[in-house]
């Protein structure tokens, strides 16, 4: 089930990349940050409670290698592993990229859009990080190359912001991705973050039905974790975390997407921890197929697929809903 489009019952990201750039698309992570406002401590912020050295990214040999480098290493991997690797998009992923000059980013974009297989870039950064310049950088590019943006909204509510230590609101997000939508012809899409404490079923509809009124095309899942050398791992020894159990997180992602409109893609159901010596809990977060899979099934059995709950608003929605609904025949 969980080994082609045919058989997810989701809208997945790599189904849009194929309509867009006509083929498979893989992404290569870099790093060429290592700071963000809640890290230097701007207006009394504290560094995320989920997130350690290395920018809360899965940490790679390559990651401490200047960009040329990082790219050739992990270009040369993916396509010895995947022989018909031919399109990469270089994913500026840990920390915050925007998080610094302007002509510092623009020399990494150049960088990135000197090989002639890389087709765009993708930029992870913050709703508190953004500026005219930034949006000016953005749509320069756009003009030449495919840019999608990944916003660490992590959470509309409040009080799971602020367990999190993000710095920010559930307002101040909405407001940025309004901002960044009306200023800028990027691909838009946000990260999320369930398993907070506190957190219940009915937040996950919520959370649906305000991704569906956003201007986004794409969400990104992850289940909250601990790692070592975070604050999240003395808050989980100090008995004031509990991470949700498998079920839990599975039920809760059911509900989000059976409330998501078919529209919106999705990149993942869960986070991945790559490094399971570093892995404190919950431990199925080092399971990536595992996890998974069972979401995957745990939907089957539901005969739950995306958008399920939805009345659909146009003949388009309508005609996802369907296409989710015929795959769950199979």
């Amino acid at each position: 089930m969980a080994s082609s489009w045919n058989g997810v019952p989701y809208i997945t990201i790599g189904e849009r990349y194929h309509e867009r750039f006509g083929g498979k698309v893989y992404k290569i992570p870099v790093s060429v940050v290592d700071d963000c406002p809640n890290r230097r401590g701007l207006k009394g912020m504290q560094t995320c409670v989920f997130c350690d050295v290395w920018g809360s990214a899965a940490r790679a040999d390559v990651m401490v290698l200047p960009l040329q480098e990082q790219i050739e290493k992990v270009h040369g991997i993916l396509s010895r592993k995947f022989k018909t690797a031919e399109q990469f998009l270089v994913y500026f992923q840990a920390y915050t990229n925007t998080f610094t000059k302007i002509t510092a980013l623009k020399a990494n974009f150049e960088t990135a859009l000197s090989y002639p297989f890389v087709r765009g870039l993708v930029v992870g950064t913050r709703p508190d990080c953004l500026s005219k310049s930034v949006f000016d950088l953005w749509t320069e590019y756009h003009e030449r190359s495919f840019v999608a943006v990944e916003l660490g909204v992590q959470s509309f509510y409040d009080d799971q912001l602020e367990f999190m230590r993000r710095g920010h609101t559930g307002k101040e997000s909405i407001a940025a991705i309004h901002k960044i939508s009306k200023e800028t012809p990027v691909d838009l899409g946000i990260h999320l973050i369930f398993g907070n404490p506190g957190e219940t079923d009915e937040q996950m509809i919520e959370t649906a039905k305000i991704c569906n009124d956003l201007p986004i095309t794409n969400v990104k899942l992850h289940n909250l974790h601990a790692l070592t050398n975070t604050p999240l791992e003395e808050m989980y020894h100090q008995g004031s975390f509990h991470p949700v159990d498998l079920e839990t997180y599975a039920r809760r992602v059911r509900i989000f997407l059976e409330n998501l409109s078919p529209r919106l893609a999705v990149h993942r159901l869960a986070a991945y921890s790559s490094r399971r010596d570093e892995l404190v809990a919950p431990k199925w977060t080092g399971d990536k197929m595992g996890t998974h899979q069972f979401i995957l099934t745990q939907m089957k059995q539901q005969k739950s697929f995306q958008g399920a709950a939805l009345s659909c608003s146009d003949a388009e929605e309508n005609r996802l809903k369907n296409q989710l609904a015929e795959r769950m025949l199979l």
